[in-house]
């Protein structure tokens, strides 16, 4: 398991910086997808399926935020592959990269119209997760978000 507070302070914080794109209810979100799509970086890669890295992204979704995201915006893909040796053809780079991989998730909950939730609003993030992230017809559930980000998240950060 990865320290929430180191991963908060080392990873998630100076990718979001370098995207230009922190806020709290973003660190928070990211925080609880990584406690419940890894707890919290005990999986880099998912045992029986595709997905890979801290937030478990599947390669398809991966080739999707740079064909449709990130292909029609110079300044985030110069970023990208500046400040993140970001390759739209490597998806594998999320396992051994977690600001990459944080980058990555980032992006992938940016293309969403709907606004964040507030940052101390865990049912909100967990809503916002199943419906942008794990997708309605996904297995993850809003409780399972919301006890993992407790269990994983809440107390861990000081």
């Amino acid at each position: 398991m990865i320290n929430p507070k180191q991963l908060q302070d080392y990873v998630i914080i100076p990718a979001l910086d370098a995207l230009g794109m922190k806020s709290e209810a973003a660190i928070n979100l990211l925080l609880g997808t990584c406690a419940q799509e890894s707890a919290m970086g005990e999986y880099l890669v998912q045992i029986k399926g595709p997905a890979q890295g801290i937030f478990q992204m599947e390669p398809a979704t991966f080739r999707d935020i740079w064909a449709n995201y990130v292909s029609h915006r110079p300044k985030l893909d110069g970023i990208l592959r500046d400040e993140f040796r970001g390759r739209a053809n490597n998806s594998s780079q999320m396992v051994s990269d977690l600001r990459y991989a944080t980058a990555m998730a980032r992006l992938h909950y940016r293309r969403v119209a709907e606004p964040l939730p507030a940052a101390d609003d865990v049912y909100g993030l967990a809503e916002y997760w199943k419906q942008h992230y794990n997708t309605p017809l996904g297995r993850g559930t809003v409780q399972e978000f919301v006890h993992n980000f407790e269990h994983f998240v809440m107390g861990n950060l000081s």
